[in-house]
């Protein structure tokens, strides 16, 4: 198999324009001839609707949700990079994209990182029209902070609920198009198929989550924006619900996977409670802006703490190490993720972390608030530390937050090329669902940038081309294509439900998470990550001989969703844990303990992984099959990362 990833001849500056100009159209007459399906509706599954819609395009949108308004986009605390230099303090198009180029680590493609930092500038503008309410500075300018990876400012922001704000933006767009009759919402109803007509995705098999009912949607493409596979680990920062079924069922139906092992573990997040939590909280990177990340300079200071002897404010100055300012003077505290959980982990793994289980660090205000004073601090972090309070029942406008890493974004997904169209024609994927333009680490902000740029000014043009060379014919859904899908969904439903084992989906979830946390989490070595596709290979098997799924199909059955979602994730595992081991490298989230500089860094090897790896789903029982895209650096060079 041959992976053309279509990147646009000439200059870097100006592929995008010309692909624009050089794709072919669809005019509006024809638009509303052409129906086009939307799986999922965060940010990027939101505004691809509604830009169909608004371009004439007849549009049915899925969510699993009551409502697209409870997507995961909302999550997202902290802002959305663009290169407008408002601070006038030396952004640009190109800083932006050299700076998410370095902070993958090189390992994504040129042309693609470079459109989306092209595009960045105009997704701020289309929000402010949206009425987005962003932070602004005294004289009414929209105002910028910094974060992970970057020197200079360019991260919008409103307050600590950005996801919330921006997806009430796209919803607002949705909601118009669902008005005027141009996109037809399913809400609480899951894709659990994928079907193919000659060759192309001409549509969906899906379970109402109400009623049971499996039905089948024909459309003439279909785009998945259905999120990131975080919960493989059960306990991240996504939502309970985030799951990976719709792109794990295109791949079993042949579309590629790529990069699977790249996880990006955020550094700011409290830390695990106790074994009842099913989730963890993220604390947005934007705190450190102003907060300080320290632990003890001693393991000694250390114990005492975790013992309750004494109190962070008992620890004076003198004793505290400042571990990031330390090792990284040029960023400090402003790190990329990578950089800051590795060292989080690290000064732990020496016994030198915080709390009672001394798996945690301090992130500390005092100098901050002493500096602007409380109200400052608290008009820019105040939900957030409110959020903090609740949850921990400590204050940390007093005493330092506590936190430590934990799973958060998965920058692997199913490949796409630069129409964002997966190998399969007529499928394309969007958002954090698809690979392209993060390589191994994302940089703080960029995921709203991402999926909104994929959603309102990427896919809009490219699903065009598509279209435009294809006959308007629609395909029923008695064709045998569907029906053999709609057997292979109550098949699978059926399985399951008839296994009556002895213990729940939840405990093969969380015995999962903790295989992929330990060996296959932040820190990876071969003989480790042996031993867990061995152990996934296990539990897999008793999953399908011992999982006990109660109720029946024809209702809502919240275990039967689980259930599917769960036997998925099981087989992503074992990919991840196979890209894991053949990437016998460090990059960005991908850290090979075998694979480090003397200082503990990742260390690359350019020579023979520069490239993404593309795995093709092989059939049951056997090993999948890995397919290459050299990655070619034209504009860049490659060196070895420092933020020193």
């Amino acid at each position: 198999m041959i992976l053309d990833s279509k990147i646009p001849e000439g200059p870097l500056a100006e592929k995008w324009e010309k692909h624009k100009f050089n794709v072919k159209l669809v005019n509006p007459a024809n638009k509303r001839k052409y129906d086009i399906i939307v799986v999922g509706t965060g940010l990027a599954g939101a505004s691809a609707a509604a830009t169909f819609g608004e371009l004439g395009y007849n549009v049915k949108a899925f969510c699993y949700q009551d409502s697209p308004r409870r997507a995961h986009s909302i999550a997202a605390q902290g802002g959305i990079n663009a290169a407008k230099n408002y601070q006038n303090d030396g952004d640009s198009v190109f800083r932006l994209f050299y700076d998410t180029i370095k902070g993958g680590d090189y390992r994504a493609r040129e042309a693609n990182v470079y459109r989306l930092a092209q595009v960045s500038v105009n997704i701020i503008d289309q929000c402010v029209a949206q009425g987005v309410p962003f932070a602004r500075e005294y004289g009414g300018l929209l105002a910028n902070r910094s974060f992970g990876g970057a020197q200079v400012s360019r991260t919008f922001y409103a307050r600590g609920q950005t996801g919330q704000q921006l997806l009430l933006g796209a919803y607002s767009a949705l909601n118009r198009q669902i008005a005027y009759g141009k996109v037809k919402m399913y809400p609480r109803t899951e894709m659990l198929d994928l079907v193919m007509v000659d060759g192309k995705a001409r549509g969906i098999v899906t379970r109402n989550l109400i009623t049971g009912k499996i039905e089948s949607h024909s459309a003439h493409a279909v785009v998945l924006a259905t999120g990131g596979y975080g919960n493989v680990f059960f306990l991240s920062t996504n939502a309970m619900g985030s799951n990976t079924t719709a792109a794990w069922r295109a791949h079993r139906r042949g579309a590629l996977f790529a990069n699977p092992c790249y996880t990006q573990i955020h550094p700011t997040c409290i830390p695990v409670s106790g074994g009842h939590q099913s989730k963890l909280t993220l604390m947005s990177e934007s705190l450190r802006n102003d907060g300080r990340v320290w632990v003890p300079k001693t393991v000694e200071l250390a114990k005492k703490l975790q013992k309750g002897e004494i109190k962070a404010s008992d620890i004076a100055e003198a004793d505290r190490d400042y571990y990031l300012e330390r090792k990284y003077p040029a960023f400090g505290n402003l790190v990329p993720r990578d950089v800051a959980s590795r060292n989080a982990k690290l000064v732990c793994d020496e016994g030198r972390g915080v709390g009672a289980s001394g798996l945690a660090v301090y992130l500390d205000f005092a100098d901050a608030i002493k500096r602007d004073g409380l109200n400052a601090i608290s008009a820019k972090y105040g939900n957030l530390f409110d959020m903090y309070a609740k949850i921990t029942d400590e204050n940390p406008y007093e005493s330092p937050m506590r936190i430590y890493p934990a799973v958060h974004y998965t920058m692997g997904g199913l490949w796409v090329d630069y129409n964002l169209m997966t190998n399969l024609p007529g499928l394309y994927a969007t958002g954090e669902c698809n690979f392209s333009d993060h390589g191994a680490n994302r940089l703080g902000a960029s995921a709203l940038m991402q999926g909104l740029a994929d959603g309102y000014f990427v896919i809009p043009y490219t699903i065009g081309d598509y279209l435009a060379q294809m006959p308007a014919t629609k395909v029923s859904t008695d064709h045998p294509a569907f029906v053999e899908a709609e057997q292979n969904v109550k098949a699978i439903t059926n399985k399951l439900l008839s296994i009556n084992g002895t213990r729940t989906v939840d405990d093969f979830h969380k015995a999962l998470g903790q295989i992929m946390w330990d060996y296959c989490g932040m820190a990876r070595n071969a003989e480790g990550l042996k031993f867990a596709k061995q152990e996934i290979k296990k539990l897999r098997a008793e999953f399908w001989r011992d999982v006990k799924v109660i109720g029946v199909n024809e209702e809502l059955n919240m275990t039967l969703e689980k259930a599917h979602r769960v036997a998925d994730f099981l087989e992503l595992g074992e990919l991840m844990v196979d890209d894991a081991l053949n990437r016998n490298e460090s990059c960005g989230g991908h850290f090979r303990e075998e694979s480090q500089t003397p200082e503990n860094e990742a260390l690359r090897d350019d020579e023979n992984y520069a490239y993404v790896a593309a795995w093709e789903y092989a059939g049951e029982g056997r090993e999948p099959i890995l397919h290459k895209e050299e990655l070619k650096f034209e504009n860049v060079k490659l060196t070895q990362r420092s933020y020193k």
